[in-house]
């Protein structure tokens, strides 16, 4: 049954966090009672306004997929532990918990729509993954007497091929995650008429053939990422570490691949990351992001912010919410998780703050499967077992015995520190006997 008090705490916790938000502006700038404008325009007093905004292509690399990630603004790359990781952070996939098969789906401005599929998997210290993410919108075009000449959908779409690798593992280090992802891109856009044009003739309205297929284009990039995960400032026990940093390198490569349209750089982007858990049940993030305009360095749009945070109610409830900072793009995110035994479903409500004050115009669903750990949790229970159990005859002075449990334990977990240094103990106590064995023989001659 879920606490009432905590409830209580939390959807205080929201209305607190929901009123800094926004009231943030508020507080930074000076308001004209007898002035209107959008909260786009107060917007722009506190953080500027950035004149190289919109001069990249693909804009399917920037709308999420939806899922936790969203939910705490996108402020993911240091937490990265389900399988919404691979947009965030490549490196997720080598400390995944869970082997993931996700479907999302984002209502998006106006009739625009984004699907989403991803699925994630580790094998030890080895991760893979893969996902895809499509945006379509209505594509109609009207001649001057407003009849219609073309129609279909214009869409972009982005596959993502992941792999990762956790190096240096251990016990009290748990190692240090690089990941890569691959990601070749489209951009479709149908055929056009060309009534635009400034001479109305008998031939104005008539399809040109190819005209979609010279916008159309196919893209190439990659993403580099690195994740650590450690333990700071940690007041509660716990196996699961509470700090993590990340770096990731995120859309570099050749926006076209047939170099007939070269004029719009891809939105790469530099993140620097961090997430920490102060106590169990709350997680708090954040991300600096840098773009990079591989093209002029010098165009390239201003770093902006995203902060997250998610707090556990039960077993099965979460919540999360978030805010991203960025000129002309400040959102506010609040979603919520429901984990029943083997799916979870995610729902995140998010507010563009570019436009008016208006109602929470963008819906995103999620929902992920847990398809099990390949026997993780198993093992790692009976390694507890028997380390406890090699404990229980070391004190009773039974070394043989014990000897034999904490072996048991490393062939199970290689990475187990606390077997090996209980065997470092009875190695180092065989040792002390045996030099006191000859000792006593030498004095004996």
């Amino acid at each position: 049954m879920l606490n009432r008090m905590m409830l209580k705490r939390v959807i205080f916790f929201y209305a607190i966090t929901a009123g800094l938000v926004f009231s943030f502006p508020c507080f930074a700038i000076d308001f004209d009672p007898d002035s209107y404008g959008s909260l786009s325009d107060y917007l722009e007093e506190v953080y500027g306004v950035d004149g190289n905004a919109g001069l990249t292509a693909f804009p399917v690399l920037n709308v999420p997929m939806g899922g936790r990630a969203e939910g705490m603004a996108g402020a993911f790359s240091a937490v990265a532990d389900d399988v919404s990781f691979i947009e965030w952070n490549p490196a997720g996939s080598a400390r995944l918990a869970r082997t993931e098969l996700a479907f999302f789906h984002n209502n998006w401005i106006a009739d625009t729509k984004v699907e989403g599929a991803a699925f994630g998997m580790r094998h030890n210290d080895f991760g893979i993954a893969a996902a895809t993410k499509w945006v379509y919108t209505p594509f109609t075009e009207y001649n001057i007497w407003g009849d219609r000449v073309s129609k279909g959908y214009y869409a972009e779409g982005v596959a993502i091929l992941n792999m990762a690798f956790n190096l240096f593992p251990g016990y009290y280090f748990r190692g240090l995650a690089v990941g890569v992802n691959i990601k070749p891109a489209f951009r479709f856009v149908p055929d056009y008429a060309d009534s635009d044009s400034d001479e109305v003739t008998i031939d104005t309205d008539k399809i040109i053939a190819g005209s979609g297929a010279s916008q159309s284009a196919v893209a190439l990039m990659g993403d580099v990422g690195l994740l650590y995960r450690g333990n700071f400032l940690k007041f509660y026990n716990s196996r699961d570490e509470n700090f993590s940093l990340a770096f990731v390198m995120k859309n570099f490569g050749v926006p076209d691949v047939t170099f007939k349209l070269t004029e719009d750089p891809l939105p790469s982007v530099i993140v620097g990351g961090v997430a920490y858990r102060p106590i169990r049940p709350v997680l708090i993030s954040f991300d600096y992001s840098v773009p990079i305009n591989l093209y002029d360095i010098t165009l390239s749009e201003k770093p902006f912010y995203a902060a997250g945070f998610s707090v556990t109610i039960s077993r099965f409830l979460s919540m999360r919410g978030g805010l991203r900072l960025k000129a002309g793009g400040t959102r506010i995110t609040i979603g919520s998780a429901i984990a029943l035994e083997k799916i979870v479903f995610d729902i995140n409500y998010t507010l563009d703050l570019a436009t008016q004050i208006q109602p929470l115009n963008r819906v995103s669903v999620g929902v992920r499967l847990d398809l099990g750990d390949h026997g993780r949790s198993r093992i790692d229970k009976q390694v507890d077992e028997f380390y406890l159990a090699g404990l229980d005859s070391y004190a009773q002075g039974n070394d043989a015995d014990a000897k034999r449990l904490w072996q048991e334990a490393l062939k199970l977990n290689t990475h187990f520190e606390p077997a090996r240094e209980g065997l470092s103990a009875i190695r180092a106590e065989e040792e002390l006997q045996q030099r006191i064995s000859r000792i006593q023989a030498t004095m004996e001659r």
